[in-house]
């Protein structure tokens, strides 16, 4: 798995890296100060470092609450790993079927629709995000119920 992961990592932080660049030297070749253009990379890591502490509290929260009981732990990686599966299949699809109708010139309703769903990509994303958040919600509000007694209020 780590060949994979790093293959993974060097994909989007390489890509990523290689458009700050590319935005550095456009920049650069208008004229803009040296010490403007370092703006860039500060930024880029002021927000990697953001957001990889964001999810690393997340996912050790996350994890840390479905470790305290085997059974949950089963469920919820379960669950998680189905999710995500299920998500990289459906990306890749949209992906696959956005290629195809854009190579063929293909119409039709289906494939109006696969364009339809291309087009407003980050709307996917926003509905990803929010069903793993659902997950999580759910998996503590049912974890929550199963550990209280039958006289205890939930909290």
């Amino acid at each position: 798995m780590y060949p994979i992961g790093l293959l993974f990592g060097l994909g989007f932080d390489t890509a990523t890296e290689v458009g700050l660049l590319g935005i550095s030297a456009a920049e650069a070749s208008r004229g803009m100060n040296v010490w403007d253009i370092m703006i860039y990379p500060a930024l880029f890591t002021v927000g990697m470092a953001l957001i990889d502490t964001a999810d690393s509290m997340l996912m050790t929260r996350a994890y840390g609450w479905a470790l305290a009981d085997p059974l949950r732990k089963l469920t919820y990686n379960m669950v998680i790993t189905g999710l995500s599966v299920a998500v990289a299949l459906g990306v890749g699809a949209i992906e696959i079927l956005g290629l195809v109708r854009e190579r063929w010139n293909l119409v039709g309703s289906f494939w109006n629709c696969v364009g339809a769903v291309s087009v407003h990509f980050s709307l996917i994303g926003y509905i990803i995000v929010g069903g793993f958040a659902a997950c999580w919600g759910a998996a503590l509000r049912i974890g929550r119920k199963r550990c209280s007694g039958p006289g205890e209020a939930t909290t």
